[in-house]
Protein backbone atom coordinates (compact mmCIF):
# COMPACT_ATOMS: atom_id res chain seq x y z
CA UNK A 1 0.00 0.00 0.00
CA UNK A 2 0.83 3.32 -0.90
CA UNK A 3 0.96 5.80 2.38
CA UNK A 4 -0.79 9.15 1.57
CA UNK A 5 -0.54 12.21 3.89
CA UNK A 6 -3.91 13.39 2.23
CA UNK A 7 -6.21 12.76 4.71
CA UNK A 8 -4.07 12.27 7.72
CA UNK A 9 -5.75 14.45 11.10
CA UNK A 10 -8.53 15.30 8.09
CA UNK A 11 -12.21 15.13 9.26
CA UNK A 12 -13.63 12.76 7.01
CA UNK A 13 -16.90 11.65 6.74
CA UNK A 14 -18.26 8.74 5.66
CA UNK A 15 -21.63 8.89 4.01
CA UNK A 16 -23.93 4.98 3.62
CA UNK A 17 -21.93 2.16 5.16
CA UNK A 18 -22.90 -1.30 2.91
CA UNK A 19 -19.63 -2.74 2.12
CA UNK A 20 -17.88 -0.24 0.30
CA UNK A 21 -18.30 2.06 3.34
CA UNK A 22 -17.33 0.09 5.82
CA UNK A 23 -14.19 -0.79 4.71
CA UNK A 24 -13.79 3.27 3.07
CA UNK A 25 -14.41 4.22 6.96
CA UNK A 26 -11.64 1.73 8.17
CA UNK A 27 -9.41 2.71 5.64
CA UNK A 28 -9.07 6.29 6.34
CA UNK A 29 -9.01 5.47 10.59
CA UNK A 30 -5.71 3.52 9.21
CA UNK A 31 -4.51 6.43 7.06
CA UNK A 32 -4.91 8.84 9.68
CA UNK A 33 -7.90 10.55 9.47
CA UNK A 34 -10.52 11.43 12.06
CA UNK A 35 -13.23 9.28 10.48
CA UNK A 36 -17.02 9.90 11.41
CA UNK A 37 -19.59 7.40 9.83
CA UNK A 38 -23.43 8.75 9.04
CA UNK A 39 -25.69 5.93 8.25
CA UNK A 40 -29.68 5.59 7.98
CA UNK A 41 -30.03 2.33 9.78
CA UNK A 42 -30.58 1.65 13.34
CA UNK A 43 -27.83 0.84 15.36
CA UNK A 44 -29.22 -2.20 16.75
CA UNK A 45 -29.57 -3.77 13.07
CA UNK A 46 -26.28 -2.82 11.82
CA UNK A 47 -23.55 -4.80 12.96
CA UNK A 48 -21.12 -2.69 10.21
CA UNK A 49 -21.46 0.14 12.67
CA UNK A 50 -21.13 -1.59 15.77
CA UNK A 51 -17.49 -2.72 14.92
CA UNK A 52 -16.14 0.33 13.89
CA UNK A 53 -17.41 2.05 17.00
CA UNK A 54 -15.63 -0.89 18.77
CA UNK A 55 -12.81 -0.27 16.75
CA UNK A 56 -12.91 3.72 17.85
CA UNK A 57 -15.05 5.51 14.55
CA UNK A 58 -17.62 7.45 15.54
CA UNK A 59 -20.82 6.12 14.10
CA UNK A 60 -24.54 8.64 14.08
CA UNK A 61 -26.99 5.93 12.62
CA UNK A 62 -30.75 5.72 12.25
CA UNK A 63 -30.80 9.19 10.28
CA UNK A 64 -28.46 11.64 7.99
CA UNK A 65 -28.50 14.83 10.27
CA UNK A 66 -28.21 17.61 7.47
CA UNK A 67 -26.56 19.81 10.24
CA UNK A 68 -23.83 17.42 10.81
CA UNK A 69 -22.29 19.25 7.75
CA UNK A 70 -21.42 22.38 9.87
CA UNK A 71 -18.19 20.66 11.30
CA UNK A 72 -16.34 21.40 8.67
CA UNK A 73 -15.44 18.31 6.97
CA UNK A 74 -12.66 18.38 4.51
CA UNK A 75 -13.86 15.59 2.91
CA UNK A 76 -16.76 13.13 1.91
CA UNK A 77 -16.56 9.53 1.13
CA UNK A 78 -20.09 8.87 -0.23
CA UNK A 79 -21.91 5.44 -1.06
CA UNK A 80 -22.40 5.10 -4.78
CA UNK A 81 -26.19 4.21 -4.35
CA UNK A 82 -26.74 7.76 -3.03
CA UNK A 83 -27.73 9.82 -5.14
CA UNK A 84 -26.56 13.73 -5.66
CA UNK A 85 -30.25 14.96 -4.72
CA UNK A 86 -30.04 13.95 -1.41
CA UNK A 87 -30.28 16.65 0.81
CA UNK A 88 -26.73 16.03 2.86
CA UNK A 89 -25.23 15.65 -0.71
CA UNK A 90 -26.50 18.69 -1.99
CA UNK A 91 -25.00 20.94 1.04
CA UNK A 92 -22.26 18.85 0.79
CA UNK A 93 -21.52 20.57 -2.71
CA UNK A 94 -22.99 23.91 -1.80
CA UNK A 95 -20.16 24.17 1.02
CA UNK A 96 -17.51 23.37 -1.08
CA UNK A 97 -16.64 20.07 0.16
CA UNK A 98 -15.17 17.00 -1.62
CA UNK A 99 -17.10 14.33 -2.32
CA UNK A 100 -15.24 11.06 -3.65
CA UNK A 101 -16.22 7.33 -4.02
CA UNK A 102 -14.38 4.37 -2.46
CA UNK A 103 -12.74 3.23 -5.42
CA UNK A 104 -11.27 6.86 -5.24
CA UNK A 105 -9.53 6.22 -1.64
CA UNK A 106 -8.27 2.54 -3.53
CA UNK A 107 -6.84 4.23 -6.30
CA UNK A 108 -4.62 6.76 -3.83
CA UNK A 109 -3.27 3.93 -2.19
CA UNK A 110 -2.68 1.43 -4.81
CA UNK A 111 0.81 0.12 -5.62
CA UNK A 112 -0.51 -2.63 -8.97
CA UNK A 113 -1.32 -1.39 -12.38
CA UNK A 114 -4.85 -0.56 -13.07
CA UNK A 115 -7.36 -1.86 -15.27
CA UNK A 116 -10.91 -0.28 -15.27
CA UNK A 117 -13.97 -1.60 -16.79
CA UNK A 118 -17.21 0.28 -17.05
CA UNK A 119 -20.00 -0.02 -19.89
CA UNK A 120 -24.03 -0.56 -19.50
CA UNK A 121 -24.01 -4.66 -20.49
CA UNK A 122 -21.32 -6.93 -20.07
CA UNK A 123 -18.92 -4.68 -17.50
CA UNK A 124 -18.65 -7.91 -14.45
CA UNK A 125 -18.53 -10.20 -17.95
CA UNK A 126 -15.63 -8.43 -19.29
CA UNK A 127 -14.11 -7.57 -15.92
CA UNK A 128 -14.17 -11.05 -15.34
CA UNK A 129 -12.63 -12.36 -18.26
CA UNK A 130 -10.09 -10.17 -18.06
CA UNK A 131 -9.15 -11.45 -14.43
CA UNK A 132 -9.32 -15.01 -15.81
CA UNK A 133 -6.57 -14.38 -18.45
CA UNK A 134 -4.15 -12.07 -16.59
CA UNK A 135 -4.41 -14.44 -13.29
CA UNK A 136 -3.23 -17.31 -15.57
CA UNK A 137 0.71 -18.60 -16.19
CA UNK A 138 1.98 -15.34 -14.12
CA UNK A 139 5.23 -15.44 -13.85
CA UNK A 140 5.08 -12.39 -11.00
CA UNK A 141 2.25 -10.80 -8.97
CA UNK A 142 -1.41 -11.90 -9.04
CA UNK A 143 -4.38 -10.68 -10.79
CA UNK A 144 -7.29 -9.33 -8.63
CA UNK A 145 -10.62 -8.45 -8.92
CA UNK A 146 -12.34 -5.71 -6.94
CA UNK A 147 -15.24 -2.60 -7.20
CA UNK A 148 -18.92 -3.02 -8.39
CA UNK A 149 -17.92 -6.96 -9.30
CA UNK A 150 -19.03 -6.89 -5.27
CA UNK A 151 -15.74 -6.83 -3.37
CA UNK A 152 -14.78 -3.20 -2.09
CA UNK A 153 -11.68 -1.82 -4.24
CA UNK A 154 -10.25 -0.57 -1.15
CA UNK A 155 -9.73 -3.95 0.46
CA UNK A 156 -7.54 -5.30 -2.74
CA UNK A 157 -5.23 -2.02 -2.90
CA UNK A 158 -4.69 -2.35 0.36
CA UNK A 159 -3.63 -5.83 -0.22
CA UNK A 160 -1.84 -6.09 -3.61
CA UNK A 161 1.77 -5.55 -4.34
CA UNK A 162 3.48 -3.68 -7.21
CA UNK A 163 3.48 -6.68 -9.08
CA UNK A 164 -0.17 -7.55 -9.41
CA UNK A 165 -2.60 -6.17 -11.84
CA UNK A 166 -6.31 -4.91 -10.18
CA UNK A 167 -9.23 -5.36 -12.82
CA UNK A 168 -11.53 -2.92 -11.35
CA UNK A 169 -15.58 -3.01 -12.37
CA UNK A 170 -16.61 0.88 -12.21
CA UNK A 171 -20.49 2.00 -12.61
CA UNK A 172 -21.38 5.14 -13.17
CA UNK A 173 -22.19 5.98 -9.88
CA UNK A 174 -19.08 5.06 -8.67
CA UNK A 175 -17.17 7.61 -11.64
CA UNK A 176 -18.99 10.33 -10.72
CA UNK A 177 -17.00 10.49 -7.07
CA UNK A 178 -13.86 10.39 -8.56
CA UNK A 179 -10.81 13.21 -8.81
CA UNK A 180 -7.09 11.96 -9.61
CA UNK A 181 -8.25 8.04 -10.45
CA UNK A 182 -6.30 7.02 -13.40
CA UNK A 183 -6.55 3.46 -14.47
CA UNK A 184 -3.29 2.85 -17.07
CA UNK A 185 -5.99 0.82 -19.64
CA UNK A 186 -9.15 1.81 -19.49
CA UNK A 187 -12.58 -0.39 -21.22
CA UNK A 188 -15.84 0.74 -21.92
CA UNK A 189 -18.13 -2.34 -23.16
CA UNK A 190 -20.81 0.00 -24.64
CA UNK A 191 -22.98 2.75 -23.45
CA UNK A 192 -26.71 2.54 -23.61
CA UNK A 193 -29.88 4.78 -21.65
CA UNK A 194 -29.78 3.29 -18.25
CA UNK A 195 -30.16 4.32 -14.48
CA UNK A 196 -31.67 7.47 -16.02
CA UNK A 197 -33.47 7.72 -12.34
CA UNK A 198 -30.52 8.41 -10.88
CA UNK A 199 -28.44 10.72 -13.67
CA UNK A 200 -31.31 12.81 -14.94
CA UNK A 201 -30.66 12.11 -18.54
CA UNK A 202 -28.93 10.29 -20.91
CA UNK A 203 -26.56 13.23 -21.42
CA UNK A 204 -25.39 13.36 -17.69
CA UNK A 205 -25.33 9.35 -17.87
CA UNK A 206 -22.45 9.32 -20.89
CA UNK A 207 -20.93 11.94 -19.05
CA UNK A 208 -20.11 10.09 -15.88
CA UNK A 209 -19.17 7.08 -18.24
CA UNK A 210 -16.48 8.79 -19.74
CA UNK A 211 -14.54 10.27 -16.79
CA UNK A 212 -12.80 6.74 -16.42
CA UNK A 213 -11.02 8.54 -18.84
CA UNK A 214 -10.27 11.57 -18.19
CA UNK A 215 -6.69 11.35 -15.69
CA UNK A 216 -5.83 9.49 -18.99
CA UNK A 217 -2.68 10.45 -21.04
CA UNK A 218 -0.79 9.58 -24.25
CA UNK A 219 1.06 6.77 -22.19
CA UNK A 220 -2.80 5.12 -21.37
CA UNK A 221 -4.98 3.28 -23.68
CA UNK A 222 -8.44 3.31 -23.90
CA UNK A 223 -10.33 0.14 -25.19
CA UNK A 224 -13.69 1.09 -26.75
CA UNK A 225 -16.71 -0.67 -28.67
CA UNK A 226 -16.44 0.69 -31.99
CA UNK A 227 -19.66 -0.70 -33.31
CA UNK A 228 -21.28 2.17 -31.23
CA UNK A 229 -21.21 5.60 -33.58
CA UNK A 230 -21.40 7.89 -30.39
CA UNK A 231 -18.34 6.12 -28.56
CA UNK A 232 -16.50 6.85 -31.89
CA UNK A 233 -17.59 10.39 -31.72
CA UNK A 234 -16.41 10.68 -27.87
CA UNK A 235 -13.18 8.78 -28.83
CA UNK A 236 -11.82 12.02 -30.29
CA UNK A 237 -12.08 13.92 -27.16
CA UNK A 238 -9.86 11.46 -25.46
CA UNK A 239 -6.20 11.91 -24.69
CA UNK A 240 -5.23 8.08 -24.10
CA UNK A 241 -4.51 5.49 -27.27
CA UNK A 242 -7.21 4.19 -28.59
CA UNK A 243 -7.70 0.79 -28.87
CA UNK A 244 -11.19 0.07 -30.81
CA UNK A 245 -12.70 -3.48 -30.59
CA UNK A 246 -16.02 -4.40 -32.93
CA UNK A 247 -17.87 -7.47 -34.55
CA UNK A 248 -19.00 -6.16 -37.93
CA UNK A 249 -15.52 -4.25 -38.51
CA UNK A 250 -11.71 -5.45 -39.49
CA UNK A 251 -9.72 -2.96 -37.46
CA UNK A 252 -6.28 -3.28 -38.31
CA UNK A 253 -5.45 -1.21 -34.71
CA UNK A 254 -7.72 -3.00 -32.40
CA UNK A 255 -9.90 -5.98 -31.95
CA UNK A 256 -12.30 -7.61 -34.35
CA UNK A 257 -13.87 -10.64 -36.26
CA UNK A 258 -13.29 -12.55 -39.38
CA UNK A 259 -13.97 -15.55 -40.64
CA UNK A 260 -15.05 -16.51 -37.71
CA UNK A 261 -12.44 -16.02 -35.63
CA UNK A 262 -10.93 -13.31 -33.27
CA UNK A 263 -8.23 -11.31 -33.91
CA UNK A 264 -5.94 -8.35 -32.42
CA UNK A 265 -4.19 -6.09 -34.77
CA UNK A 266 -3.98 -8.85 -37.51
CA UNK A 267 -3.00 -11.64 -35.88
CA UNK A 268 -5.20 -14.59 -35.50
CA UNK A 269 -5.74 -15.14 -31.68
CA UNK A 270 -8.73 -17.73 -31.07
CA UNK A 271 -11.83 -19.22 -32.90
CA UNK A 272 -15.14 -17.62 -32.14
CA UNK A 273 -16.69 -21.14 -31.42
CA UNK A 274 -13.65 -21.69 -28.85
CA UNK A 275 -15.60 -19.26 -26.16
CA UNK A 276 -17.31 -20.97 -23.18
CA UNK A 277 -20.13 -19.26 -22.37
CA UNK A 278 -22.78 -18.44 -26.04
CA UNK A 279 -24.46 -14.76 -27.47
CA UNK A 280 -23.04 -12.40 -29.86
CA UNK A 281 -22.56 -10.04 -26.67
CA UNK A 282 -20.03 -12.35 -25.02
CA UNK A 283 -18.04 -12.34 -28.84
CA UNK A 284 -17.60 -8.18 -27.90
CA UNK A 285 -17.03 -9.38 -24.01
CA UNK A 286 -13.98 -11.50 -25.19
CA UNK A 287 -12.66 -8.91 -27.19
CA UNK A 288 -12.31 -5.97 -25.17
CA UNK A 289 -10.64 -9.26 -22.58
CA UNK A 290 -8.29 -10.08 -25.68
CA UNK A 291 -7.57 -6.19 -26.16
CA UNK A 292 -6.13 -6.02 -22.91
CA UNK A 293 -4.36 -9.37 -22.64
CA UNK A 294 -2.78 -8.18 -25.80
CA UNK A 295 -1.76 -5.02 -23.91
CA UNK A 296 -0.24 -6.47 -21.26
CA UNK A 297 1.65 -8.90 -23.58
CA UNK A 298 -0.59 -12.04 -22.71
CA UNK A 299 0.15 -15.21 -24.66
CA UNK A 300 -2.46 -16.09 -27.26
CA UNK A 301 -2.11 -19.64 -25.28
CA UNK A 302 -2.81 -18.08 -22.02
CA UNK A 303 -5.70 -16.45 -23.84
CA UNK A 304 -7.49 -19.67 -25.61
CA UNK A 305 -7.00 -21.96 -22.31
CA UNK A 306 -8.36 -18.88 -19.82
CA UNK A 307 -11.40 -18.24 -22.62
CA UNK A 308 -12.15 -21.59 -23.58
CA UNK A 309 -12.86 -22.73 -20.15
CA UNK A 310 -14.95 -19.51 -18.86
CA UNK A 311 -18.20 -20.77 -17.24
CA UNK A 312 -19.85 -17.32 -17.23
CA UNK A 313 -21.01 -14.68 -14.67
CA UNK A 314 -23.37 -15.79 -11.97
CA UNK A 315 -26.54 -13.90 -12.29
CA UNK A 316 -25.70 -13.22 -16.00
CA UNK A 317 -27.19 -15.73 -18.80
CA UNK A 318 -26.06 -18.16 -16.18
CA UNK A 319 -26.24 -21.70 -16.71
CA UNK A 320 -28.90 -23.59 -13.61
CA UNK A 321 -29.52 -26.84 -14.92
CA UNK A 322 -31.79 -29.13 -17.62
CA UNK A 323 -34.99 -30.35 -15.87
CA UNK A 324 -36.52 -32.79 -18.38
CA UNK A 325 -35.05 -31.45 -21.59
CA UNK A 326 -35.82 -27.97 -20.42
CA UNK A 327 -32.58 -25.68 -19.74
CA UNK A 328 -32.49 -22.90 -16.69
CA UNK A 329 -30.36 -19.89 -17.27
CA UNK A 330 -30.42 -17.36 -14.88
CA UNK A 331 -30.19 -13.50 -16.13
CA UNK A 332 -31.56 -11.50 -12.86
CA UNK A 333 -29.02 -9.52 -13.70
CA UNK A 334 -30.65 -7.74 -16.40
CA UNK A 335 -32.04 -5.14 -14.93
CA UNK A 336 -32.68 -2.73 -18.41
CA UNK A 337 -34.07 -3.50 -21.81
CA UNK A 338 -30.51 -3.70 -23.75
CA UNK A 339 -29.60 -6.63 -21.30
CA UNK A 340 -32.48 -8.16 -21.77
CA UNK A 341 -32.40 -8.04 -25.29
CA UNK A 342 -29.10 -9.36 -25.37
CA UNK A 343 -30.07 -12.59 -23.44
CA UNK A 344 -33.30 -12.65 -25.58
CA UNK A 345 -30.84 -13.01 -28.97
CA UNK A 346 -28.59 -15.57 -27.17
CA UNK A 347 -30.95 -18.71 -27.99
CA UNK A 348 -31.97 -17.96 -31.63
CA UNK A 349 -32.47 -21.73 -32.13
CA UNK A 350 -34.82 -22.32 -29.28
CA UNK A 351 -37.95 -21.82 -27.71
CA UNK A 352 -37.86 -19.40 -25.04
CA UNK A 353 -40.02 -19.60 -21.63
CA UNK A 354 -39.54 -15.71 -20.48
CA UNK A 355 -39.52 -14.70 -17.07
CA UNK A 356 -39.86 -10.65 -16.89
CA UNK A 357 -40.65 -7.68 -14.60
CA UNK A 358 -39.76 -5.71 -11.68
CA UNK A 359 -39.39 -1.84 -10.67
CA UNK A 360 -41.29 0.45 -12.79
CA UNK A 361 -38.92 3.41 -13.95
CA UNK A 362 -41.58 4.73 -16.10
CA UNK A 363 -40.63 3.42 -19.13
CA UNK A 364 -42.51 1.67 -21.79
CA UNK A 365 -41.00 -2.15 -23.53
CA UNK A 366 -41.57 -1.42 -27.03
CA UNK A 367 -37.77 -1.55 -27.87
CA UNK A 368 -38.14 -5.67 -26.57
CA UNK A 369 -40.85 -6.27 -28.97
CA UNK A 370 -38.24 -7.60 -31.62
CA UNK A 371 -36.60 -9.83 -29.43
CA UNK A 372 -39.70 -11.30 -28.47
CA UNK A 373 -39.81 -13.08 -31.80
CA UNK A 374 -39.00 -16.85 -30.09
CA UNK A 375 -40.91 -16.25 -26.96
CA UNK A 376 -43.81 -18.89 -26.48
CA UNK A 377 -44.50 -17.92 -23.29
CA UNK A 378 -44.11 -14.99 -20.71
CA UNK A 379 -44.46 -15.15 -17.76
CA UNK A 380 -44.48 -12.10 -15.63
CA UNK A 381 -44.49 -10.05 -12.08
CA UNK A 382 -43.44 -6.76 -10.76
CA UNK A 383 -44.51 -3.70 -10.99
CA UNK A 384 -44.19 -3.86 -14.26
CA UNK A 385 -46.32 -6.55 -15.46
CA UNK A 386 -49.14 -4.57 -16.90
CA UNK A 387 -46.50 -2.71 -19.90
CA UNK A 388 -44.59 -6.41 -20.36
CA UNK A 389 -48.48 -7.58 -21.26
CA UNK A 390 -48.31 -4.72 -23.70
CA UNK A 391 -45.00 -5.72 -25.64
CA UNK A 392 -46.26 -9.46 -25.57
CA UNK A 393 -49.54 -8.66 -27.44
CA UNK A 394 -47.47 -6.24 -29.84
CA UNK A 395 -45.03 -8.93 -30.39
CA UNK A 396 -47.50 -11.63 -30.95
CA UNK A 397 -46.79 -13.92 -28.00
CA UNK A 398 -50.25 -15.58 -27.23
CA UNK A 399 -49.36 -17.37 -23.98
CA UNK A 400 -48.78 -14.63 -21.11
CA UNK A 401 -49.32 -15.20 -17.30
CA UNK A 402 -49.22 -13.24 -14.83
CA UNK A 403 -47.71 -14.30 -11.12
CA UNK A 404 -46.68 -13.12 -7.87
CA UNK A 405 -43.31 -13.04 -7.84
CA UNK A 406 -40.09 -14.80 -9.35
CA UNK A 407 -40.63 -18.35 -7.19
CA UNK A 408 -43.57 -18.49 -8.41
CA UNK A 409 -43.13 -18.24 -12.21
CA UNK A 410 -40.79 -21.20 -11.87
CA UNK A 411 -43.23 -23.94 -11.89
CA UNK A 412 -45.58 -22.18 -14.20
CA UNK A 413 -42.53 -21.79 -16.82
CA UNK A 414 -42.28 -25.23 -16.43
CA UNK A 415 -45.48 -26.14 -17.17
CA UNK A 416 -45.51 -24.03 -20.09
CA UNK A 417 -42.75 -25.56 -21.15
CA UNK A 418 -41.69 -28.90 -23.24
CA UNK A 419 -38.47 -30.71 -23.68
CA UNK A 420 -35.70 -28.22 -25.74
CA UNK A 421 -37.05 -25.07 -24.18
CA UNK A 422 -35.29 -22.53 -22.88
CA UNK A 423 -36.79 -20.86 -19.56
CA UNK A 424 -34.87 -17.48 -19.19
CA UNK A 425 -35.18 -15.41 -16.48
CA UNK A 426 -33.95 -12.10 -17.93
CA UNK A 427 -36.27 -9.76 -16.07
CA UNK A 428 -35.53 -6.31 -18.04
CA UNK A 429 -36.12 -4.52 -14.83
CA UNK A 430 -34.17 -3.37 -11.59
CA UNK A 431 -34.99 -5.64 -8.56
CA UNK A 432 -36.14 -3.41 -5.75
CA UNK A 433 -39.55 -3.16 -6.00
CA UNK A 434 -39.47 -7.01 -4.67
CA UNK A 435 -36.21 -8.11 -3.87
CA UNK A 436 -32.87 -6.42 -2.47
CA UNK A 437 -30.91 -6.54 -5.54
CA UNK A 438 -30.53 -8.75 -8.69
CA UNK A 439 -28.44 -11.29 -6.66
CA UNK A 440 -31.17 -11.73 -4.43
CA UNK A 441 -33.39 -12.15 -7.35
CA UNK A 442 -31.13 -14.79 -8.93
CA UNK A 443 -30.64 -16.52 -5.52
CA UNK A 444 -34.46 -17.14 -5.47
CA UNK A 445 -34.66 -18.50 -9.26
CA UNK A 446 -31.62 -20.89 -8.69
CA UNK A 447 -33.47 -21.65 -5.39
CA UNK A 448 -36.68 -22.26 -7.15
CA UNK A 449 -35.43 -24.19 -9.91
CA UNK A 450 -33.00 -26.94 -7.42
CA UNK A 451 -36.87 -27.30 -5.80
CA UNK A 452 -38.66 -28.05 -8.98
CA UNK A 453 -35.78 -30.69 -10.02
CA UNK A 454 -36.23 -32.32 -6.92
CA UNK A 455 -39.94 -32.48 -7.06
CA UNK A 456 -39.43 -34.21 -10.79
CA UNK A 457 -37.17 -36.60 -9.78
CA UNK A 458 -38.56 -37.45 -6.99
CA UNK A 459 -42.07 -38.46 -8.73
Amino acid sequence: MVKHTRYENKKVLVLGLALSGFHAAKLLHELGAMVTVNDSKQLADNPDAQELIASGIRVISGYHPVDLLDESFSYIVKNPGIPYSNEMVKRAQELGIPVFTEVELAYEIMDASLVAVTGSNGKTTTTTMIHEILKADRQKGEAHKAGNIGIPASTIANEAGMDDDIIMELSSFQLMGIDIYHPHIAVITNIVSSHLDYHGTREAYVEAKWRITMNQTAEDYLVLNWDQAELQELSKNAKAQIIPFSRTQVLTKGAYVQDKWLYFQGEKVMPVEAIGVPGSHNVENALAAIAVAKLKGTSNETIIAALSTFGGVKHRIQYVTEIEGRLFYNDSKSTNITAAQTALNSFPDKGIVYLAGGLDRGNAFDELVPSLKNVKTMILFGETKEKLRDAAEKAGVSHVIETEDVATAVPEAFASSKPGDVILLSPACASWDQYKNFEVRGDVFIKAVTELKQKQEER
